[in-house]
């Protein structure tokens, strides 16, 4: 114990980076940070900083080709950085697909019906309150599940919860980050230019050969990976989709190998500069103005109570035909809880926000609204498990 107390305290750092709380204080005080920039006296200043166009307004042809790139901070964090989360994501995924959670069916099928269930009844919760006006295009924004904060409220938690209750939030995210990322794919990208897909496409089975006939994976496939980015990125699929195609390309033996490389810049580089790049919003003069706006109402609504009803009653329909189990040494209380934790939408709920909206106005009352709802679903979460599960670590 005092070699362990030792060891702290001679490397702090690698001592909080190694704790996964450290994810989520990170990314909340990125968040809080960037809301009190942007609503200081020199506000605008800072929000013009981040999308402010680095390109210019050349039309010259040696640099013609940058302008299909993205040409500002905010653009290069969202078009570009996102795009090594997501393929850090779809990594894990393809691992537990292989050898994880979900690499059995009775295992995988809880999870995965969870998160579909968690996915259409909050979409449907925000289209209801939103047919008929032009919000109604934010309908995916309430879908997602933020993994990083979820996992560090469980984290918080510790053996108050059970192992399995873990696992099973842990897969239930995964899947729901990759049915997000299948819904920017096809509904939030652009036009659909089908040489620069079949171009992607093409290298993609490139990759698939030269793993076939077992050429090391090294420099000559991650050159392959950023063109097609470059493709998918001009192909009109919104370019994250790129990150989890290649993920699922490098070999299973290398997964754990990149995973623990991508750590620390994904988690501690790439989303908290997200969190600054894309909560800079204006804080409303009359906050209440915004308690009766479609979309927030959309949002809140969609998160704190779509996500736990879609996950518990979807959840209860497969365990009542038999097709699945609740996880062992977890009640349908704790059910409950976790799915009142899979409300905290942030990363990607904000993500799709961005995408959604083009309004500068609307965009910042979904991202303030995504906000609320997911500090209301993270101290609900929290004490619900609290008051509902004993610190009692249990025999698995």
């Amino acid at each position: 114990m005092r070699a362990r107390i030792q060891q702290k305290l001679r490397n702090p750092l690698s001592a909080f980076i190694s704790d996964s709380r450290a994810i989520g204080i990170i990314l909340l005080a990125c968040t809080l940070l960037s809301l009190i920039l942007a609503n200081l006296s020199f506000g605008a200043l800072y929000r013009s900083f981040l999308t402010y166009s680095f390109t210019g307004n050349s039309s010259a042809p040696t640099i013609t080709y940058l302008k299909a790139m993205p040409g500002t901070l905010q653009g290069l964090i969202n078009d570009f950085g996102m795009v090594i989360f997501f393929f850090a994501a779809g990594m894990e995924i393809k691992r537990e697909l292989k050898s994880g959670e979900l690499s059995v069916f009775k295992r995988a099928i809880l999870p995965v019906v969870a998160a579909v269930g968690g996915m259409i009844v909050p979409a449907l919760i925000f289209y209801s309150m939103n047919k008929g006006f032009k919000s109604d295009q934010g309908w995916a924004i309430p879908m997602a599940t933020d993994i990083a904060f979820t996992l560090g409220v469980t984290s918080i938690l510790g053996t108050r919860i059970p192992l399995s209750l873990k696992i099973f939030l842990t897969a239930l995210a995964i899947i729901d980050d990759l049915g997000a990322i299948l819904v920017i794919a096809i509904f939030y990208g652009g036009q659909i230019r089908l040489l620069f897909l079949a171009a992607a496409l093409i290298l993609v089975l490139v990759v698939v050969l030269m793993n076939r006939f077992q050429i090391r994976f090294g420099i000559f496939q991650w050159i392959i990976g950023l063109i097609i980015w470059y493709c998918i990125y001009q192909s009109g699929i919104h370019s994250t989709i790129s990150g989890v195609l290649f993920a699922f390309l490098v070999p299973v033996e290398l997964l754990r190998k990149y995973e623990l490389r991508l750590t620390i810049p994904v988690y501690f580089i790439i989303l908290p500069l997200f969190a600054l790049a894309n909560t800079s919003i204006l804080i409303p003069a009359h906050f209440t103005e915004l308690m009766h706006n479609k979309i927030s109402w959309g949002i809140i609504t969609g998160l704190c109570v779509g996500k736990p009803a879609g996950i518990c009653m979807i959840c209860l329909l497969v365990i009542t035909m038999g097709w699945a189990e609740l996880p062992q040494h977890v009640n349908w209380i704790q059910m409950i809880g976790a799915g009142i934790l899979a409300g905290i939408g942030f990363t990607m709920s904000i993500f799709i926000a961005s995408l959604s909206y083009e309004h500068s106005a609307w965009k910042d009352i979904a991202i303030l609204s995504i906000l609320i709802a997911s500090v209301i679903s993270m101290v609900t979460g929290y004490w619900w498990l609290r008051i509902f599960s004993h610190k009692k670590k249990p025999r698995l």
